[in-house]
């Protein structure tokens, strides 16, 4: 399926050289050009039907209580 200049290397869920071919944001996924599907929560769907789950790091939630300089009633 890849037909750019270097071509991928064989699928790999780490795989960084392969090129977005299609991108459609609205819809939360991207088609790269080793036939994967990259989705918004960093789901993966290879071209081999093999599915790699989600692997967003925690972040941490900040908690704002007052606003600083503002007077509270």
């Amino acid at each position: 399926m890849c037909q750019h200049q270097p071509p991928c290397p064989p699928e790999d869920t780490s795989q960084e050289d392969a090129r977005l071919v299609a991108h459609h944001p609205e819809q939360g996924w991207a088609l790269r050009s080793d036939g994967a599907v990259l989705f918004e929560d960093t789901g993966l769907l290879l071209a081999s039907g093999q599915v790699i789950h989600p692997h967003r790091p925690q972040q941490a939630i900040h908690v704002v209580s007052e606003i600083p300089g503002r007077k509270t009633a």
